[in-house]
Parts: C-alpha cells; structure tokens; sequence
C-alpha cells in the first residue's frame, strides 16, 4: 500500500489528489513551459492529473502544484506500457522537497495500479528538477537528443525511470 502523505519538515505533509481536470493554480509556470505552437494531435493525448495538496501545521490546506501521466507503449503486448510522469508547483513552493516527494507518491501509487515502470523526462538544463527525480528515487537512464521541440527551438531531455522496488 502506498504513502499518503509524507511529512517534510518545516514544510508541511505534501500529498497528492487524483482530479478529473486540469486545476488552474496561479504562478506555475517556469522557463520550461514555452512550448511554442502545439501540434494538434499532442491535444487529443489523454492524460491522468493529480493535484499537490500541502497541510501546513495549523491544519490549512493548499494546493502547491500539479501532476500528470500519459500512457506510453514500447510494444503492443499490456506489459509494454509505461507512464510517463511530468510536475509543476507553484513558484512560492519550488525548492522545498515537495517536488521530488510528489513524484515519489505518484509513482508508488501508479505502481500500486499495476504499472510497473513510471518515467519521467526533463530539460538537460533543468538541474532543480534532475535533483527531485533522483531525490524521489528515479534512476537516470541517459540523454535523449533532440527530443523536445519549444519555442526557443530544439532542446535534449534527460530520461528517469522508476520501478517498483525504487
């Protein structure tokens, strides 16, 4: 059974919270969201969300951030598909271990559902978020080159993965 919520302290017990839709929450967005033009096929991708939700010690909850999944597949056969996993907390709450103990809980939660590997990718630059994934027990697998188009052009991601037992 997986963790509900972990206690990081002075922070707050960060937990997560599968939504039907895309909660808006104010001050997310980063240097790495500018993906320029979409693709209209990238709009019908089906993706599953989570909120990041935060209890501080006067018993308050806020919700800092957000997670998705979308199904990846490296052949037909049900044991070939992945999720892969991205975040995006608020700026206020970035560099406090709330990321990588989000990620942590959607990926033992995902892996309570029968995935059994969960990845994540992210920028090569994206040091802050290379130190999360690693922090929430992914394993670096290597450089992907030329992966990701935005709209500052052409840009190599870095590829993470967990499975259970992580």
């Amino acid at each position: 059974m997986p963790l509900t919520q972990v206690h990081i302290p002075g922070v707050g017990a960060v937990s997560i919270r599968e939504v039907q839709e895309k909660v808006e929450i104010a001050d997310t967005r980063s240097e790495w969201d500018d993906w320029g033009e979409y693709d209209p096929a990238a709009k019908s991708m089906q993706l599953r969300r989570w909120v990041v939700e935060l209890l501080d010690d006067a018993g308050e909850t806020t919700i800092v951030g957000d997670l998705s999944a979308h199904g990846v597949w490296y052949g037909p056969s049900p044991g070939s598909r992945c999720e892969n996993i991205g975040i995006s907390l608020a700026a206020p709450w970035r560099g406090k271990g709330i990321g990588a103990v989000a990620q942590r809980l959607l990926a033992d939660e995902l892996h309570a559902q029968g995935v059994v590997r969960v990845e994540a990718s992210t920028d090569v630059a994206n040091i802050a978020e290379q130190r999360a994934l690693a922090k929430a027990g992914f394993v670096f697998e290597g450089v992907i080159r030329g992966a990701q188009m935005r709209a500052d052009g052409r840009h190599d991601i870095q590829g993470w993965s967990h499975l259970p037992g992580d």
